[in-house]
C-alpha cells in the first residue's frame, strides 16, 4: 500500500485514520483518487476537501459505517448510496450488540478495506451483488451459534458470496486454527485475499481463453472438489509439495492452488508498494554481487510488466524482513519458498491481472 498524508498539514497518516493527529482536521479516503484527504465540515454535515483547489467543488459525506468506527471512506454527497465501495459489499454483519462481535467485525473491516484498495489498484472488476446478483461480490460475516445447536460457520466462497467466520478475527482462535491446520501463515487479510481469488477465477479465468493454460499449470479444475478435500484432510499434502506449490493447502485442488497463488501475488504487490512508498533499498554489504540480494525498490509493482522484475525486488526484501523479525525474536513474516513451478503460476496470475481490458489505477501523488 502507498503512504498517505494529510492534505492540510502534510503529516504522514495511516490508511485507517479519520483525523490528523497534528492539525486535527477530519480525514477520509476518497476511492476515486485512492488518497486520504483533509476535510472541512459544513453545517449540513457534508465535507469539502482542504488543500486541493482542483477538488474544491467536490463535497462528500462519510460512509454510514463511519458512525460505527468501522470505515473512513467517503461517498459523494450527492450520491444516493449510504455505503462506500468497500462497505457496499457487505451482505451480513454480526450482531453488534455483543462487544466481542463488534471488535471482531472492526478487525474484519480493516482487512477488507485493504483488500478493496488492492483490487482498485489492480483495476479489477468490482461490483456488489446488489448491483449485479449474478456476477457481483458480497461478504457474509457470521458467528458460530453453538448454544443454539447450529453448525460451525465455514469460511469459503460460493458464486461471489464470501463467508468469513468472525472467529478468524480473534488472534487466539486464529492461532489455534493455524496450528491445527499445520499452516505456516494465517492472517485475516490472507483469508480475504484467498477467498476473493476464487471469485476472480470465476470472473477472469473460467470460460475464457485463459482456461487451457490454467489447466496446464494448476491441473484440471473439473476433478471432484469434495473428493479432493476429503483426500487432502485424510492423507495430507504430498511429501514433495514444496517443489510444486506455495502451500500445503494449495495441493488440495486446482481451485485452491489458484486461490493460494492469487493471495500470494496480492501479498507481494501490496508489500512491495509499501516498500516503494518508503523508498527502501536493500544493500547487504557482506553479500557478493552474484548473490542477487540487493534491491533498490524504486518501481511501482502495480505498473511492472514482468513478474521477474517484481520477484527480483521481492526476494531481497523478504530476506531483510525475516532478518529484522529474527532480531526481535519473532517468527519469519515470510516463511515461503518460491520454486520454479510457483514462479510460473505467479506469472500466470500476473498476466491475468494485467490483461489489456484491465488497467491498474494510478493513485494521485499530490
Amino acid at each position: 500500500m502507498k503512504l498517505f498524508k494529510c492534505t492540510h498539514c502534510q503529516q504522514l497518516v495511516y490508511f485507517e485514520n479519520d483525523r490528523c493527529e497534528q492539525c486535527q482536521y477530519p480525514l477520509g479516503f476518497d476511492p476515486t483518487q485512492l488518497r486520504i484527504v483533509a476535510l472541512q465540515e459544513h453545517a449540513d454535515q457534508s465535507f469539502q476537501q482542504v488543500g486541493n483547489p482542483q477538488q474544491q467543488q467536490q463535497t462528500y459525506r462519510y460512509c454510514a459505517n463511519h458512525a460505527e468506527q468501522a470505515c473512513n471512506w467517503l461517498v459523494p454527497a450527492a450520491s444516493p448510496e449510504e455505503f462506500c465501495r468497500a462497505c457496499a459489499l457487505n451482505s451480513t454483519i454480526p450482531k453488534l450488540s455483543k462487544p466481542e462481535h463488534r471488535q471482531r467485525w472492526l478487525t474484519l473491516e480493516k482487512a477488507k478495506h485493504r483488500l478493496v484498495y488492492t483490487l482498485l489498484r489492480l483495476g479489477l472488476p468490482l461490483v456488489s451483488k446488489t448491483e449485479n446478483p449474478d456476477t457481483g461480490l458480497a461478504f457474509d460475516f457470521l458467528a458460530d451459534k453453538p448454544e443454539e445447536g447450529g453448525q460451525k460457520v465455514m469460511t469459503g466462497h460460493d458464486n461471489g458470496l464470501i463467508t468469513i467466520n468472525i472467529a478468524e478475527a480473534d488472534d487466539i482462535e486464529r492461532e489455534m486454527a493455524r496450528k491445527a491446520m499445520h499452516e505456516v501463515y494465517r492472517t485475516v487479510l490472507g483469508h480475504f485475499r484467498h477467498e476473493v481469488g476464487h471469485y476472480y477465477w470465476d470472473r477472469l479465468v473460467d470460460n475464457t481463453a485463459w482456461l487451457e493454460e490454467f489447466r496446464q499449470l494448476f491441473g484440471d479444475d473439473r476433478q471432484d472438489y469434495g473428493e479432493a478435500l476429503k483426500v487432502h484432510y485424510d492423507q495430507g499434502a504430498p511429501t514433495d509439495w514444496q517443489e510444486h506449490f506455495i502451500s500445503e493447502y494449495a495441493t488440495t485442488h486446482p481451485w485452491e492452488d489458484w486461490a493460494e497463488t492469487w493471495a500470494h501475488y496480492l501479498h507481494i504487490v501490496d508489500t512491495l508498494e509499501t516498500a516503494h512508498a518508503f523508498g527502501l533499498e536493500i544493500n547487504p554489504g557482506v553479500a557478493p554481487a552474484s548473490a542477487q540480494m540487493s534491491a533498490d525498490i524504486c518501481l511501482d509493482p502495480y505498473h511492472l510488466d514482468k513478474l521477474d522484475t517484481i520477484l527480483d525486488l521481492w526476494v531481497p526484501l523478504t530476506f531483510a524482513l525475516n532478518s529484522l523479525n529474527r532480531s526481535m525474536g519473532l517468527p519469519d513474516p515470510y516463511p515461503f519458498i518460491i520454486n520454479p513451478d510457483v514462479r510460473r503460476k505467479l506469472d500466470f496470475v500476473h498476466r491475468v491481472c494485467h490483461q489489456p481490458q484491465l488497467s491498474p489505477v494510478q493513485p494521485t501523488l499530490q
